[in-house]
């Protein structure tokens, strides 16, 4: 074979990116931007906003899990595009809800296309990529995160003020077409394994090809993920990762505004600051991951996002600020794409996407924690620098256990 010749994977993992641009950036992170119009032309309370929020995660995280398993099965190509077709649909029924409960369920149902399309794109890295390339290819996907959240924070507003007060309803109806558009794009060109285009992995030696070959056979034991000691302790390392950011994600601006006095356009402007760079973080830290190994990489990456929460909370000036958000924007999906790319090492690529579901169950937990313990900690202590501090303590803690992630041998994935 020539090895000088373009790959087929790296169309793939292009395919992978734009998959997380219409999954997160489309589906997911438009919500907040489209959220204050939503409730203005609806009548909807905050309460009931956040319960739509809430719908969204549940769906997300259910299918996170149970997609990762069926991609094992059936394929990352039919269920990433299938995902996206059930998120573009409902997601332009959103627009026309007039009811909560009409909005609530078209929510949570995009939800679940999130989850079953975005998990399987996460894990192309590890069927097409050889374990020294798995975190810079990961990397690219999730870099589709950031740059579906900055697409949308760019359109949303001009189609806001296009449309009056009906802006919100077709917002959701230009980016559910879009998610449709994308999910015919993927299906031509996606393909769930090097083999259906007689490739092998991009970097693959003789050895990790033959260890392949040897554990085909038993790569549908789904058992065997989570019987497996090593994924779990992955997914307790997740866990701090879902615990902290999440605190930090949604006392971002709240903090600047109500605490500190800042203008919500100077709050905005910082975050639109985080999410351009954290573009680039995937892969800045996939790569190193690749380098110093998935443990020392995640341990890395948790004390960096760690100094950026104490800092937000201890260095309470512009400086401050600045510092916390590049740190953090450097930083911000990180741990996402070193854990996707460590589930790989230990499952094998071809149960890549179920041993990434089952760890992404650690990470809902933390997830979900979260934000009741940061909202409980400010209650009770009246300021937001308890709780930024406690996130960056979670955040060190994640450090101390990562350094004890076992390295995986090519004997040992499934």
């Amino acid at each position: 074979m020539d090895q000088k010749r373009f790959h087929y994977g790296w169309v793939v993992i292009f395919m992978g990116f734009v998959t997380t641009v219409a999954a997160h950036g489309f589906g997911r992170m438009a919500y907040t931007i489209i959220l204050p119009a939503m409730r203005d032309g609806l009548g909807f309370n905050y309460t009931q906003l956040g319960l739509l929020g809430t719908g969204n995660f549940v769906g997300y995280l259910t299918m996170a899990i149970i997609g990762g398993f069926l991609a094992a099965n059936f394929g990352t190509r039919i269920v990433i595009s299938l995902a996206l077709v059930l998120m573009g649909v409902t997601m332009i029924l959103t627009g026309i809800a007039q009811s909560f409960s009409m909005a609530f369920f078209m929510r949570f149902l995009t939800g679940l296309g999130n989850g079953a399309s975005y998990v399987p794109a996460m894990a192309l890295g590890s069927a097409w990529f050889a374990m020294k390339k798995r975190g810079f290819s990961t990397g690219i996907v999730s870099a589709g995160i950031g740059t579906g959240t900055l697409i949308s924070g760019l359109i949303v507003p001009p189609i806001l003020t296009a449309y009056g007060s009906d802006g919100w309803r077709f917002s959701w109806y230009i980016l559910g077409g879009a998610v449709i558009v994308i999910a015919g794009i993927v299906f031509m060109f996606i393909r769930s394994r090097p083999e259906e285009k007689g490739l092998v992995p991009v970097g693959a030696d003789p050895e990790e090809i033959a260890a392949a070959s040897e554990k085909k056979a038993s790569a549908l034991q789904w058992s065997q993920v989570y019987k497996m000691k090593s994924i779990w302790y992955l997914g307790f390392v997740y866990f701090f990762y879902g615990l902290s950011y999440i605190i930090y994600m949604i006392f971002f601006a709240a903090y600047l505004v109500k605490e500190m006095g800042m203008s919500q356009a100077w709050a905005g402007s910082l975050w639109a600051m985080v999410g351009g760079l954290s573009i680039f973080c995937g892969i800045i830290w996939g790569g190193i991951s690749d380098r110093l190994g998935r443990g020392r990489g995640a341990a890395f990456a948790y004390l960096v996002l760690g100094i950026s929460y104490i800092v937000y909370a201890l260095i309470k000036m512009k400086f401050g600020f600045y510092l916390s958000a590049v740190l953090f924007g450097l930083t911000a999906w990180s741990i996402p794409t070193i854990m996707a790319a460590a589930a790989g090492d230990f499952v094998g690529p071809r149960l890549a996407p179920a041993g990434l579901g089952f760890i992404t169950l650690f990470f809902g937990i933390g997830q979900a924690v979260g934000p009741v313990l940061g909202g409980f900690l400010a209650d009770a202590t009246q300021t937001f620098t308890i709780p930024f501090l406690v996130a960056g303590g979670i955040s060190l803690t994640g450090t101390v256990f990562s350094f004890y992630l076992k390295k995986p041998g090519l004997a040992d994935p499934i």
